[in-house]
Parts: structure tokens; sequence; C-alpha cells
């Protein structure tokens, strides 16, 4: 006789099965794996005027560090 889905789910069997049968051919690749290694990005929306200026994120970034670098440094960041 055959278990059902109730049965081998039960109380009782809390504990892990020595073996697993895994189709691998069914896998798909996780699709959340290269955001792994990249840094987090924080996305600030320029004005139109702004954005022609400024075409590319490493201009925004190159000019903006320019800046900071020439801002009085205060205490506790503010």
């Amino acid at each position: 006789m055959n278990r059902t889905h109730s049965e081998e789910l039960s109380p009782s069997d809390d504990e892990l099965m020595t073996e697993y049968n895994f189709d691998y051919q069914k896998a798909k690749p996780n699709r959340f794996a290269a955001r792994a290694g990249k840094p987090a990005l924080n996305v600030v929306v320029l004005d139109e005027d702004v954005a022609q200026v400024f075409t590319t994120p490493e201009s925004v970034n190159k000019v903006l560090r320019a800046l900071i670098d020439t801002m009085p440094h205060l205490v506790n960041g503010k």
C-alpha cells in the first residue's frame, strides 16, 4: 500500500531523509546569483537639464567626488 502525502509528512517523521532524489535536468539557474557580487546601487533621478550634461553614471560620480573633496569635513558626518 502506498503512503499518502499526509502520511509522509506526519509529525513523527521530523528527521531529515538520508537521501533525496533530485532531478538535475529540471533544475534552473538561480536568477539572483548574479547580483550577489555586485555592490548595491542607489538610484537618484536627475533633472533633465542636468542629465543632458552628465550622461553617464561615471561622469556624475566623478564630479560629486570632486565636490566632496572640496567640502570641509564636519564632525559626525553632518
